[in-house]
């Protein structure tokens, strides 16, 4: 039979400049720790650069904190941007972060989410091409975990070189991939990378679109293994009903910043993206707070646990917990309290 896992995506995030920056650190860690003592088996730190949000601008870095903070929970990058990195210094950086967390690295690599980032990183890239640097990047790290290697790509050359020092985990730590074109998915299956999906605030329909894609890549290799399938959606339970507007409200505000990223609106002071009012929006049905409460993973304990059986029926192996949505930080500790103590022990 099989057992659903949960995993941790949390963020450094500040909505606006009041918010003490020691504050919002110390909140991360005390979250990670409630996971790594509540049974979750891996925590998520992203890569993004110059924007409050998500401050994380070297995932390596957080994931070398919450290690030496933590015993058991597994320490994951979702996901760094391959076009922003070099072969040799990504490999490097990867096996020191195994290293020094006694082999509890997973390795997540993406392409990139707003041209905004792309416009300051790595500018004339545009984001819809950056999908060509993983592919590249990837069989090149872990030729170079494995030792010597010499490399002549279209986007980087070096000599013979290997990465310093090698991962503790071999023949190297499990890989993922943020997916969800068709063509990440067939790249997944083939290259035995695990995936991690992400819906948005769309309906069960999206999810159920990753999983056929995920059945359509397998279809088209057969004898593949059959990656691990990771959903995430943001998560807020509470302990009874007429509290529900209160992550709506959290999630509106981030999504209003959010949408302001993804069109490159940049309208973007001091690190803050300004809100765009969600009425403007072409895509407003996505954020109306019935269809949010409905859609993500929110509600009382009980409705939480009869959402995730239904990601537990789409054969999803690891949920992941996308605690960061601009929800107040007592509220977010409660709500992975009432998670850890409640929702997990029906998953048991």
């Amino acid at each position: 039979m099989h057992i659903m896992k949960f995993q941790l995506a949390i963020n450094l995030e500040r909505l606006d400049d009041s918010d003490d920056m020691q504050e919002v650190a110390r909140h991360t860690l005390e979250m990670v720790q409630m996971a790594d003592q509540g049974g979750f088996n891996i925590v998520w730190a992203a890569e993004h650069h110059a924007i409050e949000m998500t401050i994380a601008p070297d995932p390596f870095q957080l994931l070398a904190w919450w290690g030496t903070h933590t015993s058991n929970i597994r320490l994951g990058t979702a996901v760094v941007n391959a076009a922003y990195w070099h072969p040799i210094k990504l490999a490097g950086e990867a096996a020191m972060a195994d290293l020094i967390s006694g082999g509890r690295l997973e390795f997540g690599i993406g392409s990139g989410a707003y041209q905004r980032e792309f416009d300051r990183m790595h500018p004339g890239l545009k984001q819809t091409d950056s999908w060509r640097y993983m592919h590249e990047m990837l069989p090149a790290v872990k030729a170079l975990w494995q030792g010597d290697y010499e490399h002549n790509g279209e986007f980087w050359s070096f000599p013979l070189s290997t990465s310093v020092p090698k991962p503790l985990q071999q023949p190297h730590p499990p890989i993922w991939a943020a997916a969800r074109a068709p063509i990440t998915y067939e790249f997944a299956v083939q290259n035995q990378i695990n995936i991690l999906s992400w819906p948005f605030t769309r309906p069960m329909a999206e999810a159920e679109t990753y999983r056929q894609r995920l059945d359509d890549a397998m279809a088209n290799n057969p004898g593949a293994p059959r990656p691990v399938f990771a959903m995430m959606r943001h998560t807020a339970v509470y302990d009874s009903k007429d509290e529900w507007m209160v992550p709506v409200r959290a999630v509106q505000r981030v999504l209003s910043q959010f949408e302001n990223l993804y069109k490159n609106l940049g309208d973007v002071k001091n690190g803050f993206p300004a809100s765009i009012d969600l009425k403007d929006l072409e895509n407003r049905e996505e954020y109306s707070p019935t269809m949010l409460q409905e859609n993500l993973m929110f509600g009382t304990p009980d409705e939480v646990i009869g959402k995730l059986k239904q990601y537990e029926a789409l054969g999803v192996d690891e949920f992941t917990y996308y605690a960061s949505m601009g929800l107040g930080r007592k509220e977010q500790r409660r709500s992975l309290e009432l998670f850890i103590n409640e929702v997990m022990p029906a998953f048991a």
